[in-house]
Order: structure tokens, then C-alpha cells, then sequence
């Protein structure tokens, strides 16, 4: 039997997760998932691709506030209301993607910046803007995402991180990949095959394997880099030049998922890896 298990939201962008038991879907994805981000003073987004010290800020979610904190500097927090205190626009971008954004606070702007030791400013997705995921992938041609990199949410079993870890010398934690939702009971990469799926009456449709990128070799409680897990998933999990461990999901419908919910496969598909 296929069973959430574990349920995850990154509010902003880039910084650490928070383990939820039930999470709200929204039209772009979980509920105050990536919903903020740190930006350059080109507005571009940043990420632990180039800042791997962004991987020790942890976020929180108390009443109407984030509160930001060092993982090893726990003194040292920040509050960030929810609604953000300025009205100034900001054309930020994500990749290729260009979007309106609001700066969120200078005050939030100077701590982040002594924090990671570079300057950045804070800036949040208001409901107006939506952002179009790749047409390439879509469904019904008018689903949006948040400041994710691409899609709403990320899939990945517990059975192919264990496939995984019984390749390394040293296990990794599921954090490394930062998913949305972590499923048990499936075989390893399993999550390749679903290509539609429902969790308490909402759709969600897989669309695209998740290529990973050198995040995945941050150790994310003191931002060391590594070889792995990169090294030996490319001797497996390899398709062209990009190496695949995860699953991209579109969805359909609005409503709340819990861990534990039971997960109900409507439509399969071929895996473009074989599973060995």
C-alpha cells in the first residue's frame, strides 16, 4: 500500500524545510511553499548552487510570521511578517522566468546580508503574479508554480533513497534531495512510472524526472560539499547528461494531504530509466 510519509514546504527559497503533517494545496503548490526568496543586485534568484551557507538558515512558521534562524547561531533569528511591509515592485527572475515580486523589508535585507556575508534583499510572490510552468510539461496549459525552480512539487519514495544508500559508503538523509512529498510502501523509483496519482480526492500528475544539480552535495547541517551522492547516482541514474532521482508533479484540485494519507495510482507510464 502507497502512503504518504512524509510532507515538506520551503518557504523561502533555498534555505531550510520544514517537516509538516498535513499541508494545503494551493494553484502554485503547497501553502507558503517558495513563496519568498533571496535575490542579487541584478534580481536574480540565489540559491546554495552558488551560497552553500544558505543551506544553515532554518525558516519557521509561527501565527503570521516567519522566523528565520542560524543553525549554529541560534540566537541570532529574524521576524518576517507574512504580509510584507513595503509595496515596492521588483522584477525578479528564476532562471528564464521573469515575474513581478514585492521586497519584503530592508530591515530583513541587512540581516540576511550579515548573515550569509554578501548583499541580498528579501522578496515575496504576491497571489497576482503567476508564473507558468514549461509548456513542454503542462496539462491543461494554465498551471503555475511558485519560485521553485520549475514545478509545484517534488515526489520521491523512501525505497529509492534506500536503493541509493546501499550504493554509499555513508547513508544520506532525505534532505539532501529536498522533496514535497516523501511516499512509502512503492519499490525503488517507482515515483518514475506514476503518471497520475491521487492523494484524498486530488490529482497529481508526473511530468518530468528531476534532474539534480550540486545541491544534492551540500551536507545541509553545516554546508559542506561533497562527491556524493552525484558520483554514483551518474553510474545509474544517468540519461543523457542529466542525472535523475525524483519526480516534477503537476496537480489538480484544491484541498489539504496528510502523512499517512493512502495514495491511489490512476495512470502508469514507462520509466525513462530502467529499474536496476
Amino acid at each position: 500500500m502507497l502512503q504518504v510519509s512524509q510532507l515538506f514546504i520551503y518557504p523561502i527559497k533555498s534555505l531550510g524545510g520544514i517537516s509538516v503533517s498535513e499541508a494545503e494545496i494551493t494553484d502554485r503548490g503547497f501553502k507558503h511553499d517558495r513563496r519568498w526568496m533571496l535575490i542579487d543586485k541584478n534580481d536574480r534568484f540565489l540559491s546554495q548552487r552558488e551560497f552553500a551557507q544558505m543551506a544553515l538558515l532554518t525558516v519557521e512558521i509561527n501565527d503570521n510570521e516567519l522566523v528565520v534562524s542560524h543553525k549554529h547561531e541560534l540566537q541570532k533569528k529574524l521576524n518576517i511578517p507574512i504580509v510584507p511591509k513595503t509595496n515596492q515592485s521588483i522584477f525578479a527572475s528564476v532562471w528564464d522566468d521573469q515575474f513581478e515580486t514585492i521586497r519584503v523589508d530592508p530591515e530583513a535585507d541587512k540581516w540576511f546580508s550579515m548573515m550569509l556575508g554578501f548583499d541580498c534583499r528579501l522578496v515575496y510572490m504576491p497571489d497576482e503574479t503567476h508564473r507558468a510552468v514549461d509548456e513542454r510539461y503542462a496539462i491543461n496549459y494554465d498551471e503555475i508554480t511558485s519560485l521553485s525552480d520549475a514545478y509545484p512539487f517534488l515526489l520521491i519514495s523512501e525505497a529509492s533513497l534506500e536503493d541509493l544508500n546501499n550504493k554509499l559508503a555513508e547513508k544520506l538523509p532525505m534532505d539532501r534531495f529536498r522533496p514535497n512529498i516523501v511516499i512509502k510502501g512503492a519499490f525503488p523509483f517507482q515515483e518514475d512510472e506514476m503518471e497520475e496519482f491521487s492523494i484524498n480526492g486530488i490529482s497529481f500528475f508526473g511530468v518530468k524526472p528531476c534532474a539534480r544539480c550540486i545541491v544534492t552535495t551540500i551536507n545541509q547541517d553545516n554546508a559542506q560539499k561533497g562527491k556524493e551522492p552525484l558520483k554514483t547516482l551518474s553510474s545509474y541514474r544517468l540519461k543523457g547528461h542529466k542525472i535523475l532521482f525524483g519526480q516534477n508533479l503537476l496537480h489538480g484540485g484544491l484541498g489539504k494531504i496528510a502523512v499517512a494519507d493512502q495514495i491511489a495510482i490512476v495512470k502508469e507510464k514507462e520509466p525513462v530509466l530502467p529499474n536496476i
